[in-house]
């Protein structure tokens, strides 16, 4: 045929109308010869056929209203969720035809390949699992939006800049490269001491693990037992001292509590032999510390994340010591102790996987960066494809966000610990096994913990999933109140009483699944915050004068650093 050509003045002459009206039909030509032999194949066929039936079924559908919209034809399939999909948000994905098929075209296959994943037959449910995952990784990065040609905010802004937004956008994916991770949030907007982790307190002391922060008292009384933080070490403690009015620590300061938080250290080759060992004697050490300090015969506790699961440890080997008295409460946040449920980042434990880690790890710790690129993975919608969008793309600039940049704040993790807790814990599920695991020298057995507590998940959690979380209460024999916030594993508690946001449910009956304790739970606008502290006042209201050792550095330790402390800053 006529080779196409188009008329200078830009108008098409009817050379190329042919050419593209004989690409389409040959395209249509060629998908039916495909697919025309399944369309027959009736209702008997095998789940995985008859999946792919309906793929051609509505894929005909699709295409036969992009080459005759004017057909009377039944309205397109909708995605699920595609009028939520914030990348789809411009008004050309719906209105231009082309960006409208695009995306159409787009939903369809994703959701047909993960309905095809559910089609299989003879395939076990964890590998299933597995393979869910890997198909909506694969879908996220296949989406038309991640590419300048077929996403039209990208092509209008390329015509509107002469391309200038493709070389921002080149320069903030350089920029990305060389430090080996994404950016989420403006370059030097936020600093330690500055404008976030900025509540007054003081270090009064140092190990080689960790440092131990005293917050000056806000009140003229306080609670006369101290709270005792340990924010999980894979991440910044200052997620919880983000801005101030942001920050659980000034509000717990402001609510008359004695706090110390734990800032840990980020790992490095000197760290090469800590285990997990080393951080339950370092919890059950700054226990005795603030102990002995404020002079008091046991603190409150509480274990976010990692930690909150090494505080369930720490729990039973005082329990085995007969020293259980030494905590008077332990509170968690979104803690997992049962990794029966423990959601998606199940499938990063296999042999392989493990075996990978291990070689990334040759001087003793893993770098915090492919921990980050882990949990970005959980997210990539939100946490990677979003920013390739906006940044390499349209080549906008970050927004300063002080959450994200504590996200990209990376820290460093032992890599025998590390390895340990990914086999012992996600993989082998050890901890809710009695005896199957030794920690400080003391047989671990969560059934001989009584320590009253409070347990908070999140109900949309996907690092710590609620249903992971709730299981804690099968383990305990204490009294224990479940709590469950709205949102994820951060904003989830991350949720001043000031912001008037999210919810959270509590349910008094006694109940032994999550389902059920939501089927009969109520709701309350707002923060669970303020619960948690009359919570944390029932367990004893006594007050003492916020003086002497009560301010930080006046006690038997003297004041090393001004908070947040030196760990906190080390790179």
């Amino acid at each position: 045929m006529a080779e196409p050509h188009n008329d200078p003045a830009g108008a098409p002459d009817l050379a190329t109308l042919q050419h593209w009206t004989w690409l389409l039909g040959r395209a249509q030509q060629m998908m039916m010869e495909q697919g025309i032999g399944l369309l027959g194949a009736g209702d008997a066929s095998p789940p995985l056929v008859r999946q792919t039936q309906d793929y051609w079924r509505d894929h005909f559908a699709l295409w036969q209203r992009f080459v005759d919209p004017a057909a009377d034809l039944p309205p397109p399939p909708q995605s699920e969720g595609d009028s939520r999909d914030r990348r789809f948000k411009a008004a050309a994905w719906r209105e231009d035809p082309w960006f409208d098929w695009i995306r159409r075209s787009y939903n369809l296959i994703a959701d047909h390949l993960l309905r095809g994943v559910d089609a299989l037959d003879g395939v076990p449910e964890a590998q299933r699992e597995q393979l869910r995952f890997a198909a909506r990784g694969l879908i996220e990065a296949m989406s038309p939006s991640n590419f300048p040609l077929t996403h039209p905010e990208v092509v209008e802004k390329t015509i509107a800049t002469k391309g200038q937004n493709l070389l921002d956008g080149l320069q903030h994916m350089l920029a990305d490269i060389a430090k080996g991770q994404v950016t989420h949030t403006a370059e030097g907007a936020f600093e330690v001491g500055r404008n976030i982790a900025t509540t007054p307190g003081k270090v009064i002391k140092r190990t080689p693990l960790y440092e131990l922060i005293h917050y000056a008292p806000t009140t003229e009384r306080v609670l006369a037992t101290p709270l005792v933080i340990f924010p999980p070490w894979i991440n910044r403690f200052y997620i919880l001292d983000l801005s101030p009015e942001k920050s659980f620590i000034r509000w717990a300061v402001d609510q008359g509590l004695s706090v110390f938080m734990v800032s840990w250290k980020s790992a490095d080759a000197s760290m090469s032999d800590v285990v997990w060992d080393d951080y339950v004697g370092a919890q059950i050490e700054a226990i005795d510390t603030v102990r002995a300090v404020l002079d008091v015969p046991a603190v409150h506790t509480i274990g976010y994340c990692v930690a909150g699961t090494t505080l369930a440890a720490t729990l039973a080997v005082l329990a085995a010591r007969g020293r259980d008295n030494a905590v008077a409460s332990a509170t968690f946040f979104t803690a997992q102790v049962d990794f029966t449920a423990a959601g998606e980042l199940r499938h990063f434990v296999t042999d392989e996987q493990l075996a990978l880690i291990g070689s990334l790890s040759p001087q003793g710790f893993l770098d915090g960066r492919y921990l980050a690129a882990t949990f970005n993975l959980l997210r990539g919608r939100d946490l990677i494809w979003n920013y390739v969008t906006n940044n390499y793309l349209l080549g906008a600039d970050y927004a300063p966000f002080d959450l994200l940049h504590w996200n990209g704040d990376t820290t460093n993790l032992p890599a025998k610990w590390h390895l340990s807790y990914l086999t012992d814990l996600y993989r082998d599920n050890r901890l809710v096994q009695p005896g199957a695991m030794t920690v400080a020298g003391e047989s671990i057995d969560l059934g001989r913990v009584t320590t009253p507590a409070y347990v908070q998940a999140g109900r949309e959690d996907h690092i710590a999933p609620a249903e992971s979380v709730w299981r804690i209460t099968h383990h305990f024999r204490g009294p224990l109140r479940f709590v469950l916030a709205g949102s994820g594993h951060i904003a989830g508690v991350v949720n001043p009483p000031a912001a008037g946001k999210y919810q959270y449910w509590t349910n008094d009956a006694a109940v032994t699944t999550l389902e059920d304790f939501v089927a009969g739970a109520s709701e309350t606008k707002g923060s669970w915050w303020p619960d948690w502290r009359g919570w944390i006042e029932s367990r004893g209201s006594d007050t003492v004068a916020a003086i002497g050792a009560r301010r930080p550095g006046e006690g038997a330790l003297p004041a090393l650093a001004d908070a947040p402390g030196d760990y906190v800053r080390a790179r």
